[in-house]
């Protein structure tokens, strides 16, 4: 949401500072701000990494478009959230594996990206690091050890394959190994029409797992799929008065989200 704003101030600031006429400047800007707001509200709406917890499959300063269309529309698909639309409407239930932004339902407020691992009915659990649904382990390959020819300069020895029982692959970190404080869990039983999400930074991610912050998500929350980085920057730790600093991660624009290697996979 913030980025939407921030997008069209800049655009708004341009237009005026452009315009010979401020009645033609001011009839330019209502209606940019009309279509601005039709597509942020039914297609794509873009947001930005702030924190590590999809650490390898987003990193920080990764910009990202969610497509809002792709499982229905609910309250959460309108600016601010405007209880204009009960439930959801045109629903599509989503997949497992699929990287979504949803409102956390402590405050239904704060926007949060994870991949949805549990859908409704499944039995969650994670036992020394490994995650299991429905009582079967979940299948996890150590890059260093696959022949997976994804050049990548973001993975390190940290790093696994997960594969998901609907076939689904993403790349998951554990930082501390097996043995962190999230890595031995209870069985969670997500409830209907909730869902059951987690980021792939394992070891430093607040997700499903913890139940009184954000625990299972309801179908309303979601707001959409994340699809696309259109852009990527590397502060590495500078702030905004040494800007010039920032690197623009050049090889991650474009990048669709989790598609490489879910196409090796289903090549090899």
């Amino acid at each position: 949401m913030q980025i939407s704003i921030i997008l069209l101030i800049i655009l708004v600031l341009y237009i005026v500072f452009t315009s010979e006429s401020k009645w033609e400047a001011f009839k330019i800007i209502i209606s940019a701000g009309f279509i601005a707001l039709f597509i942020r509200t039914f297609f794509f709406q873009p947001f930005t990494i702030p924190s590590g917890s999809m650490i390898p499959t987003l990193l920080i300063g990764d910009f990202i478009f969610v497509s809002q269309y792709k499982y229905g529309y609910s309250k959460h698909s309108l600016p601010f959230s405007l209880p204009l639309i009960k439930g959801r409407i045109l629903e599509k239930k989503p997949e497992r594996g699929d990287v979504v932004v949803f409102k956390t339902p402590n405050d239904n407020r704060t926007d949060y990206v994870k991949t949805l691992i549990g859908l409704p009915g499944d039995k969650i659990q994670v036992k020394e690091g490994i995650l299991y649904i429905n009582g079967k382990i979940i299948q996890r390959d150590k890059v260093q050890n696959s022949t997976m020819a994804v050049h990548n300069n973001y993975l390190n020895e940290f790093d696994y394959i997960e594969v998901l029982p609907n076939g689904r692959k993403h790349i998951i970190r554990e930082l501390k190994g097996d043995d962190g404080s999230s890595d031995n869990t209870i069985i969670y039983t997500v409830p209907e029409n909730n869902f059951f999400l987690m980021g792939d930074n394992r070891d430093n991610s607040i997700d499903s797992r913890v139940l009184n912050y954000v625990g299972f998500v309801p179908f309303e929350n979601i707001i959409g799929k994340a699809e696309i980085i259109f852009f990527s920057i590397d502060r590495n730790k500078y702030g905004l008065n040494e800007f010039w600093k920032w690197r623009v991660r050049f090889d991650r624009i474009g990048k669709l989200i989790n598609k490489k290697v879910n196409i090796f996979y289903e090549s090899s």
